[in-house]
C-alpha cells in the first residue's frame, strides 16, 4: 500500500496516475493532509507503509517520500503561479515528483509525466500554430519529459490527422455515435457498458424502442450541420439479430441525411456474433467500414479471457465479410493479455497477415476498476504478460513492414507498462470517427446507454459533455430524461 497525502486533493487526478505508472501493482490511497496524519506524512510515525506527502503553495511545492525501509527523500521546487498558468504549475509539480520516483525505482516512463489520454493533441495543436519539429521535440522533452520516440510517433500521427481533417469541413459538421450495450459474453478485462445477451436478451426490444425515440429526437438537433461520420459501437452491435439490425440501420438512414457522410462504421467485433445474414443486412444499408476483432489468435488466451469463439471462427467471419464485398475491415488486438509473451503476439500477427485487413488497432491492456480482471485480480496474479513494451515494438515493426501507417493514438489509466493504444491503417483507410473523437475536433452526438455526447465550441476552445445513464433498465425507463438533457443543453447554447 502506498499512501499519498496532498495539501489540496484537487491535484489527485494529476498525482495518482503518475505514482500508479511507477508502481502498477501497488494499491494506492489518496488523502488530504491534516493535523492528525501530519506525523505519518513526515515519516516520523509508526506506519511502515510507503508514504508520499506533497505540500503545495502558490510559488513552491514540497515533496516528501518515505520508502518501505523508512528512508526519507525530499525535494523543494519552485512552481509557476497557478492563477497565471495552472497547467505549467501542475507540470512543475509532476516533474519534481517524477524525478524522485524515477530515482527510487530506476524507471523512466516513455511518456514522461503525461497521464492524460490524448498526448497527440498537444503535438497537433503545436503543428497547427506552425511549430517546427525540433521545437516540438524540445517542448515535449522539457515540459513533459516525453521520450523522443513517443514524440516522433505523435508528430507522425498529428501530421496525418492534420492532412485528413484539412479535407473535411469538420467545424460545420457533426458525427453520430450509437451504442449497443449487448455482447455474447463479458470479457474478463471489459469495463464498458455491456450486458450479456444470454442474461438480458429479453430487454433488447425495449432497448431498441427507447433508442429509436432518442434517435428521432437526435435527427432534429442540428438542421444546419452536415453529418460527417456514423459509428455503431458497444458492446457488440452484431449481437442484435439480423431483423433487429435491419430495423435499426433502416431507421438511421431514414432519419438522418447521409449526403455528406464519409464513414458509416459498424463494430462487428465478436466473431461469434457474425453471420452471413447479418453482414448482408449491414452491407445493404451502405455501411463502408466494419471491425472483426480477434484480440488474440491464441486459443488458450481467448478461452481464459472469456471470448467464446475459436481462432477458426475469426478467420471464417473475416473471409465471409470479404466475400460479401467489404473492402475496409479493421481488426483489433490487445497486447499484455494474461499469460501472453512477445512470441504469442508475433504469432497472432502472423495469423492475421494472410487476412490482410485494411487497418489494425493495437490496444495495450488497461485494467479498469469495474473489470472482473480487477475485481478478481488475486486469481490471476501469476498470469501477468511478459514484456509488454517488446510486444508493442513487434506490432510497430509489423505495421511498418506491411504498409500500415499510424493515424491515431490514445492512452488510458492503468495501462500495462504505461504505454498506449495505437491505430494503424493503409493510406486512405483511416477510421475518421476515431480521429474526430480522439482529437475532439467535432461535436459527437451520442445515443444509447452509457453514451456521452461531446459538444465542441470552436470559437471558445471549449468542450461540454452530456451523459446518458449507463444502466440498461435506467436508460429504458428514463429515456425522456436522456432526451431532455440534450434538449436543455442545446436550448441554453443556441449558437453551437
Amino acid at each position: 500500500m502506498i499512501r499519498i497525502y496532498l495539501s489540496d486533493t484537487a491535484y489527485e487526478n494529476d498525482i495518482y496516475p503518475l505514482v500508479k505508472a511507477f508502481y502498477p501493482e501497488e494499491d494506492i490511497k489518496v488523502s488530504e493532509i491534516t493535523d492528525k496524519n501530519m506525523d505519518v506524512c513526515a515519516g516520523t510515525g509508526n506506519d511502515s507503509a510507503s508514504t508520499i506527502r506533497i505540500s503545495i503553495e502558490c510559488g513552491s511545492a514540497g515533496i516528501f517520500i518515505t520508502d518501505g525501509t523508512g528512508k526519507r527523500h525530499e525535494s523543494a521546487i519552485d512552481v509557476p503561479n497557478p492563477e497565471k498558468d495552472r497547467q505549467a504549475h501542475k507540470n512543475a509539480i509532476k516533474r519534481g515528483l517524477y524525478g524522485i520516483l524515477s530515482s527510487l525505482t530506476g524507471k523512466e516512463l516513455p511518456w514522461g509525466i503525461l497521464t492524460g489520454i490524448r498526448p497527440v493533441k498537444l503535438v497537433y495543436e503545436m503543428l497547427e500554430k506552425g511549430a517546427g519539429e525540433e521545437a516540438i521535440f524540445d517542448k515535449m522533452a522539457e515540459e513533459y519529459l516525453c521520450s523522443r520516440e513517443k514524440t516522433e510517433t505523435s508528430i507522425q500521427i498529428a501530421r496525418r490527422e492534420l492532412e485528413i481533417l484539412t479535407e473535411m469541413d469538420y467545424k460545420n459538421g457533426y458525427s453520430l455515435y450509437i451504442g449497443i450495450p449487448f455482447c455474447p459474453s463479458t470479457c474478463l478485462y471489459c469495463s464498458f457498458t455491456s450486458y450479456s445477451i444470454e442474461k438480458h436478451g429479453d430487454l433488447v426490444e425495449d432497448y431498441l424502442n427507447a433508442l429509436e425515440k432518442e434517435l428521432r429526437y437526435g435527427s432534429t438537433c442540428f438542421p444546419d450541420k452536415k453529418l460527417s461520420t456514423v459509428y455503431l459501437g458497444g458492446g457488440t452491435p452484431t449481437t442484435l439479430s439480423a431483423r433487429q439490425l435491419d430495423r435499426l440501420l433502416w431507421l438511421i438512414k431514414d432519419l438522418y441525411d447521409f449526403t455528406h457522410v464519409r464513414e458509416f462504421c459498424v463494430e462487428a467485433g465478436r466473431p461469434d456474433s457474425i453471420t452471413r445474414e447479418k453482414l448482408e443486412v449491414i452491407k445493404s444499408h451502405g455501411v463502408n467500414r466494419i471491425s472483426v476483432n480477434p484480440q488474440s489468435m491464441q486459443q488458450r488466451t481467448l478461452d481464459l479471457i472469456g471470448r467464446r469463439h475459436t481462432v477458426e471462427q475469426i478467420n471464417d467471419a473475416f473471409r465471409m465479410a470479404r466475400d460479401l464485398g467489404f473492402d475496409n475491415i479493421n481488426m483489433d488486438i490487445i497486447i499484455g493479455l494474461l499469460g501472453e509473451t512477445p512470441s504469442d503476439v508475433r504469432d497472432t500477427l502472423e495469423k492475421i497477415r494472410p487476412l490482410d485487413p485494411e487497418s489494425l488497432t493495437v490496444h495495450t491492456l488497461a485494467i479498469k476498476r469495474a473489470a472482473r480482471l480487477n475485481i478478481e485480480k488475486d486469481q490471476y496474479r501469476g498470469l501477468r504478460a511478459q514484456n509488454t513494451a517488446e510486444m508493442l515494438r513487434i506490432t510497430r515493426e509489423y505495421a511498418c513492414k506491411n504498409g500500415y501507417l499510424p493515424y491515431y493514438l490514445y492512452r488510458q489509466k492503468n495501462m500495462e507498462d504505461n504505454l498506449e493504444n495505437i491505430g494503424y491503417a493503409r493510406h486512405g483507410r483511416e477510421g475518421l470517427y476515431n480521429i474526430l473523437i480522439m482529437e475532439e475536433k467535432q461535436t459527437i452526438l451520442a445515443m444509447g446507454a452509457g453514451a456521452m455526447s461531446k459538444f465542441v465550441f470552436h470559437d471558445m476552445n471549449k468542450i461540454e459533455r452530456v451523459e446518458n445513464v449507463k444502466a440498461l433498465k435506467d436508460y429504458i425507463g428514463r429515456i425522456d430524461e436522456m432526451i431532455n438533457r440534450k434538449k436543455e443543453f442545446l436550448l441554453n447554447n443556441p449558437g453551437l
